[in-house]
This record gives C-alpha cells, structure tokens and sequence, in this order.
C-alpha cells in the first residue's frame, strides 16, 4: 500500500480451513519409525492396539480390556521376552513386533509377528518395521539362518506386508494352528539371512 493512502487496513485473522479428513490424513508424516524396547509407562499406549477387535481378528494372543491385566503381562511376557519391540511413531508406541527363538537343533529359525492399530494400516508402517526387524535380527542372533512368518489365508493385507519386505512365499500349510479354538490353514513366509535384500535392509 503507498504511503498517504487513505485507506484503513482492518486487522484479519486468518485461519487455515480443514478441508477434508483425508486431506489432513495425506498431510501426515509416517516416515518416522523406530522400534523400541515397551515398558509398564507404555501401557495405556498398548491398550490401545492390544483391545483393537481389526487387530485380534487374526491373532492367537489375549486381548486385554482391563489396564491391570495388560500391566500383567508386559511385567512377566513382554518384558522378559527375547526379542520384543514396540512400533514408535514419533516416539509414541502404536504396534510391536517380536522375534521368537526355537531351541535346540530348531536354533537356526526365528518367528517374526507384529501388530499394529488398525487405524495405521495401509501406510507402509508394518513393512518398514519388519524390514528394521529383520536387518536387526540377522545381526543380534548370528546363529539365526531362517526368519519364518505364518499368516493366516484370510489375511491378505499380512501378506502383503511380509511380500513387500522381502519374505518369499513358501506355500499353504494347512490347520496349522488353531485360532480362537479352530484349526487355520496359512501361508508360509521366510527371509534368509543370505537373501539379497538383508543386506539392502542394513
């Protein structure tokens, strides 16, 4: 404005307008993953996946409803287990994921799982974490030669995951396990610490 100008200028306050949720949601940064140790201070952040019915559709592990309960067990599962992370996202825990050993001349093959709340799904959180995992594994248990996953068939978006980390579908085993009292058929999943893309992960 050119100065002697007798114009006022009204003081405006300008807001930025939410268009739409999925605007906002496009706008979100989900580039920030790390995996982390969990702790009892965790727990309200673990209810949160933990009690998610899309979460525990398909898996074998409790769903916990009471705070108490799920202190319970991070003190005497989760705390003490092998190889158990958290999936962070900017710090805060919204999934986990975990490597289970087998023992005797089993000691070559891990299991990996994870889980993750249902309203992270479909960003490429699960595939980076898995692929963290992976790269970490492989070098934390040198005797490790075979990372395994089983997926139940009805899970396509497990799978995908697992595919786009790497693992090689192996093929069907059926009424492998029993899921919430009946028997599933899944699918079998490997990464081999030779496998090309382990070294890519590290």
């Amino acid at each position: 404005m050119e100065s002697g100008s007798s114009c006022e200028v009204l003081p405006m306050k300008i807001e930025k307008l939410k268009l739409s949720d999925k605007e906002d949601a496009a706008t979100e940064d989900y580039s920030d993953i790390s995996l982390r140790l969990l702790d009892l201070t965790d727990v309200d952040d673990f209810m949160e996946w933990s009690a998610d019915e899309n979460v525990n559709k398909f898996c074998s592990g409790f769903t916990f409803k009471c705070k108490e309960d799920a202190m319970r067990y991070i003190a005497g599962v989760v705390i003490p287990h092998p190889w158990f992370r958290a999936i962070c996202l900017s710090g805060k825990p919204i999934g986990s994921i975990s490597v289970l050993p087998f023992n005797g001349s089993d000691r070559c093959r891990g299991e990996i799982g994870n889980e993750l709340s249902s309203k992270y799904w479909g960003k490429g959180i699960a595939t980076k974490a898995v692929k963290m995992a992976a790269a970490t594994i492989f070098i934390e248990w040198p005797h490790l030669e075979r990372l395994e996953a089983v997926v139940d068939v009805e899970n396509p978006g497990s799978q995908r995951v697992l595919e786009k980390a790497g693992f090689t579908k192996e093929g069907v085993l059926r009424k492998y396990y029993l899921l919430k009292g009946r028997p599933r058929d899944i699918v079998m999943f490997s990464l081999l610490s030779t496998d090309l893309q382990v070294t890519y992960f590290m």
